[in-house]
């Protein structure tokens, strides 16, 4: 099973810088010669015909990540600007890049967007930037030099008050700070795979004209091949969560 990939301009790999309602359940057709099942599928009964079948782990509309936002200003995560999360997430990344450029009509500016599996299964996005990506870099750091990435390890991701003043009046804003702790293995492994088998990306936050900083696992289709997944390949594209 493979993706064909755009490479990213000035693009800088983790290795070398820092080391709609879903459809029924869909079985899994996996092309071509494979050494062992990909760790995101788990088995499942179908109750139409009672055999057991393969599903993913995992809910993914290719390029089309659930977004989850960072609200600076209130220092709370959300869905969509909608559903509240509170004010820490907790995740293991299974794709990133830190890049600079301008997006969302917010100008250019150095951001860092990460992908992971929410606890419902869903891939899921999140952007940072200003001083949060600082922040991820200082992460980033000693897990390089412990032979680590932010694939590795369970990420915390706290929002941290801070306040400045000017014209003599006090402002309130919040930054993002970022720890680790150990993940479980068999999860890692799972959206290791997942990365692997699927492109990961976000159409809204792709321009093609990033300066890249560190990349892990983050992929465009090439443009000659088309976005939508083709009628053989949905069973793919479109997973049932278990």
């Amino acid at each position: 099973m493979s993706t064909k990939v755009k490479p990213q301009r000035s693009a800088t790999t983790e290795a070398g810088a820092a080391s709609t309602t879903a459809p029924e359940a869909l079985v899994f057709t996996l092309s071509g010669p494979i050494t062992a099942v990909p760790a995101y599928l788990t088995e499942k009964l179908d109750e139409a015909t009672g055999e057991v079948v393969q599903v993913s782990r995992f809910r993914y509309l290719p390029g089309h990540p659930r977004q989850v936002r960072f609200d600076a200003k209130a220092g709370q995560f959300n869905i969509g600007g909608v559903t509240p999360l509170g004010n820490s997430l907790s995740f293991i990344p299974l794709a990133w890049r830190i890049f600079q450029d301008d997006i969302l009509n917010m100008g250019r500016k150095l951001w860092a967007e990460l992908f992971f599996a929410d606890d419902k299964g869903a891939i899921c996005a999140v952007l940072f930037h200003g001083y949060s990506v600082e922040n991820l870099y200082r992460l980033i750091e000693p897990l390089f030099y412990d032979d680590l990435t932010l694939a590795d390890v369970t990420v915390k991701v706290t929002a941290e008050k801070k306040e400045t003043t000017k014209d003599g009046k006090k402002a309130t804003y919040y930054i993002a700070q970022f720890s680790y702790e150990a993940a479980d293995p068999a999860e890692v492994a799972a959206r290791r795979d997942f990365a692997r088998d699927f492109p990961i990306w976000r159409a809204e936050t792709y321009t093609g004209n990033a300066d890249l900083r560190i990349q892990h696992a983050y992929t465009v289709p090439v443009e000659d091949e088309p976005i939508s997944p083709e009628p053989a390949a949905e069973a793919l594209a479109l997973p049932q969560a278990a």
